[in-house]
């Protein structure tokens, strides 16, 4: 141990780079040992006993002699699962540059897996495919990266040998979720380079062929991941406008809906609008030739001279083939500039033109009409790097795209940090047992905190919050039903970021990125130099892997802290002041409302010296409103502006009053909540944003339900609706937005107990439906929504359509029912099984039991039901045993034959109604 002190430099420990060094039998050896999120005391000192660091996991047998041996203990790890399902470990070299390089010699033939973590998580790509052959020269073979994964927008290469293959004709495919251009060169060697560019995120199917025959290995699956991608996207054009016959008052207007159906038999919702002639006009995109018929409705009836039929001419409907692009910026393009092409859609017929392009940053999109009807489209990218374009017309690609542009110049010097964690889905709920819903926000007090759960079936009652440690707070509750619960947390009588929650009591009804959902003051602002904290709730998604990404002027620290119930905290620190994205993304997939555009400010300096003074607790519209501000010896300028919910921004009255006391004086112009920013030498000062309710806010996300087939499972082509009831929420703003593989023709109309909205898909595949109330997603949203049918708009880039509304306040009638409807449940009553004596013979007063298994048959409710000779049984007890198995006794009174009934949801199990004998 002396030896050892002298070595290191007296009572020093260890370090994180030290290199592992082994004198034995005058050779030097390396090795590193490699240690998953536990702490670990290095060994520093051994008189020739043998150690087996086997038994604690470190994979690493080694006979020290009598000698000093420093151990290099790191986070890094790396491990080959061979085709035998034997675990093999391959060396890792650390190439002191930032990188490391892995080489395994392989033993085994076949598929290998190979994993590579860091801290104890995977790194993007593991585990890592690699196929290995015995076959000798004269064979093709292939081998690379790209055909294993890769980055959507990024050339993905891998190599073929053809040595000694002699001679055959060599032939390439990749299928995927995108058109995929291949290049080819030829090394001269034996050897050919392969590049092809993945324009989409997803599994790409390689196929390599030689001489008509799959090589060994071929097809390759390739896993494309959208890594770093931006997307932005416009949408213009022209609609055909049709008069509508009749007078219609301003006021009807709100309650009509019209569709128009083609002589294919699609039909779709179309646009009510004032026409200059002062009539009411129809607008719509004419699909096809021929005689339309268009219906108008009132409130589900037909309004006087509907429906009526219009004739399309050919030359009125859309035709992507005849739009002319033209400019070289759909080929090459430069950064921090403006790229700009043309667009000619006039003989082109009726139809809206979209555009997106996704690349290493978003760009900025700009669209100009010019007199001759021809549009003038820019865009300006701020990172180099391959961008994809889709531009259709009509819901059709034009000729050419999706255009590859490859952009070159200077980037922003944007830093980008990202971290992984495993989601263990959360502990099962059941009926009376106590649930527990954590948040974090600091800064505030519990005594301006409320919480209320509203159950399926629309009985609100208060939760109990307590405050688990400084800043962090949990709602209790007992539930007395199954299915969703809405969950409504409020700081002064405003919802919190993320409420209001949607908690499943019972199975969950359904899993993915779209149930996420994260809040807190780091997702909308932040300062250099300290942790920003927000919180991510993954309860209602399941298991799952979270990523957390940070791009922006400076690198990120990312720290992450699980709370074990389906939550967790997350903070970051940066550096540099400026504007960073964070991006959250839940098993590949962005969750709503990601990446989040922050702004990080600098460090606070004297702004945490300010305190605020007499913030009123709500205002009036159009009266003004003030407060205090006390500077306590603060030197700097004082400023402030107010958001109102529309997004308007003002700038608010800053007065001397006395000394270092300044009043702050607004005029609020609409009701709802304002947010109030208050800067002090261009910094938010800490209670900044501040927040007040102006009128009678009475808006309820909460409140607010949909329901309806158009919610469920839809067919291209046809109209389908959904209703969204508002009874109770008050007045507010209702934003319906539809992500999806195609444009939607999209309307909503009101109806006597909310809003109905309709639309038509075009694509199949899956939409993502997002219902806001006053900027807050309602319980359940977005929704996701499966299309199948027949493709009758070509498939690019996903596209955005989306309707708002300014709603009036609607009463529920007496005795109609309130609340929200039972969840959409996926399952099959026919897998459920059931066995017992109680399903085949009764005894009196005694306990009669079966057993009833649903472990295959999704997830549902169970419903028994047992009615005698006089009626329904005494007492029927239902218990269950975990994973939708369940146990059942009832007691009978009566001789006489008594019905069992057994109901998987609306559903009959097999056998179901049971006849017993008592």
């Amino acid at each position: 141990m002396e030896l050892w002190n002298s070595l290191v430099g007296g009572n020093k420990e260890s370090d994180w780079s030290e290199v592992a060094s082994l004198y034995l039998d005058n050779r030097k050896k390396y090795f590193s040992v490699s240690e998953i999120d536990k702490e670990e005391v290095p060994i520093v000192f051994s008189e020739g006993h043998k150690i087996s660091f086997n038994k604690t996991g470190l994979g690493l047998d080694y006979t020290p002699l009598n000698s000093i041996t420093i151990y290099h203990i790191d986070t890094r790890k790396a491990e080959v699962k061979m085709p035998s399902g034997n675990v093999d470990q391959p060396v890792i070299e650390d190439n002191r540059d930032g990188t490391v390089s892995i080489k395994y010699e392989p033993r085994e033939e076949g598929v290998h897996e190979l994993y590579v973590k860091y801290n104890g998580e995977h790194v993007q790509g593991s585990p890592y495919k690699f196929h290995v052959d015995s076959i000798p020269s004269g064979y093709v073979t292939a081998y690379g990266p790209g055909l294993i994964s890769g980055v959507s927008g990024e050339p993905s290469l891998f190599t073929i040998s053809t040595k000694g293959a002699g001679s055959g004709g060599l032939s390439l495919a990749v299928e995927g979720p995108s058109k995929a251009e291949i290049t080819c060169h030829d090394n001269k060697d034996g050897t050919v380079a392969v590049s092809f560019l993945p324009t989409a995120p997803g599994e790409y199917k390689v196929s390599v062929r030689f001489g008509d025959k799959h090589i060994k290995g071929s097809p390759f699956l390739a896993k494309v991941t959208g890594e770093g991608r931006k997307r932005n996207q416009i949408s213009v054009g022209s609609c055909s406008e049709v008069t509508l016959p009749g007078k219609i008052s301003d006021n009807d207007i709100r309650s009509l809906n019209a569709s128009i159906q083609a002589p294919s038999g699609l039909e779709e919702p179309c646009f009510l609008k004032r026409l200059p002639s002062g009539n009411i006009g129809i607008s719509f995109t004419p699909r096809e030739a021929g005689q339309h018929v268009v219906s108008v409705k009132k409130m589900g009836v037909h309004i006087q001279n509907s429906p009526f039929t219009i004739t399309v001419q050919e030359q009125e409907v859309g035709d992507a083939k005849k739009v002319k692009v033209s400019g070289s910026a759909l080929k090459e393009g430069k950064t921090q500039g403006e790229n700009t092409f043309s667009v000619d859609t006039r003989n082109a017929g009726y139809g809206g033109l979209s555009l997106s392009i996704e690349g290493p940053s978003k760009a900025e999109i700009q669209c100009a009409d010019s007199k001759d009807g021809v549009l003038s489209i820019s865009y300006k990218p701020t990172e180099p790097g391959y961008y994809i374009v889709n531009l259709k017309f009509a819901d059709h690609h034009v000729e050419g795209s999706p255009f590859t542009v490859k952009v070159s110049g200077e980037g922003s010097n944007r830093q980008r940090e990202k971290i992984q964690r495993q989601r263990d889905p959360a502990p099962l709920t059941e009926v009376g047992t106590n649930c527990k819903l954590t948040f974090k926000m600091p800064g505030i007090t519990s005594f301006d905190l409320a919480a209320t759960v509203t159950s399926p079936g629309g009985v609100s009652e208060d939760a109990e919050i307590q405050e688990v440690e400084d800043g962090l707070y949990s709602v209790h509750f007992v539930p007395k039903e199954l299915g969703v619960h809405t969950v409504s947390v409020k700081y002064r009588e405003i919802h919190i970021p993320g409420s209001p929650f949607q908690f499943t009591v019972g199975p969950l009804r359904d899993s993915g990125a779209h149930l996420v959902k994260a809040g807190g003051a780091g997702l909308e602002r932040g300062e250099a130099g300290r942790f920003n904290e927000f919180n991510v709730w993954t309860r209602e998604a399941g298991a799952g892997q979270l990523a957390i990404s940070l791009e922006g002027p400076s690198k990120a620290e990312i720290d992450f802290k699980d709370r074990k119930d389906g939550s967790c905290d997350v903070s970051y620190k940066v550096d540099e002041p400026g504007e960073y994205r964070v991006g959250l993304k839940f098993n590949e997939q962005h969750i709503p409302d990601s990446p989040f555009k922050v702004y990080i400010s600098p460090a606070v300096g004297d702004a945490h010296l300010l305190e605020v003074a007499q913030f009123p607790d709500s205002a009036q519209v159009d009266k003004p409103t003030q407060f205090y501000i006390r500077l306590n010896g603060a030197k700097g300028q004082l400023n402030g502006t107010v958001v109102s919910p529309s997004g308007k921004t003002d700038d608010c009255f800053i007065q001397n009053i006395d000394g270092d006391q300044y009043s702050i004086r607004f005029m609020p112009r609409e009701n709802g909540v304002h947010n109030i920013n208050v800067k002090f030498n261009g910094v938010h000062i800490p209670a900044s944003p501040l927040r007040i309710k102006v009128g009678k806010d009475d808006a309820d996300p909460a409140a607010v339900h949909a329901h309806g087939a158009g919610l469920g499972s839809v067919k291209t082509g046809a109209k389908t609706d959904l209703i969204i009831d508002t009874c109770n929420a008050g007045a507010g703003i209702l934003a319906v937005t539809m992500d999806g593989p195609s444009r939607v023709a999209m309307d909503c109309t009101e109806v006597e107990e909310g809003y109905k909205v309709r639309y038509t898909p075009l694509a199949p595949g899956f939409y993502y439906m997002s219902i806001k109330y006053n900027g807050h997603h309602i319980v359940g949203s977005p929704f996701k929504i499966e299309a199948s049918g027949e493709n009758l708009a070509e498939i690019g880039a996903q596209e955005t359509s989306s309707v708002t509304v300014e709603t009036v306040n609607k009463v529920a009638k007496a005795g109609q029912k309130q609340g929200p409807v039972l969840p959409h449940f996926k399952s099959d009553a026919t897998k459920v099984t059931s066995k017992g004596m109680g399903l085949k013979k009764a005894y009196l007063n005694k306990h009669n039991q079966f057993t009833v298994h649903a472990g295959d048959a999704g997830n549902n409710i169970l419903y028994v039901g047992i009615y005698g000779p006089k009626g329904p049984c005494d007492e029927v007890q239902l218990k269950h045993k975990g994973k939708n198995n369940y146990e059942c006794w009832y007691v009978v009174r009566d001789r006489g034959e008594y019905i069992v009934i057994v109901k998987w949801g609306d559903d009959h199990i097999p056998g179901s109604p049971y006849k017993v004998e008592v």
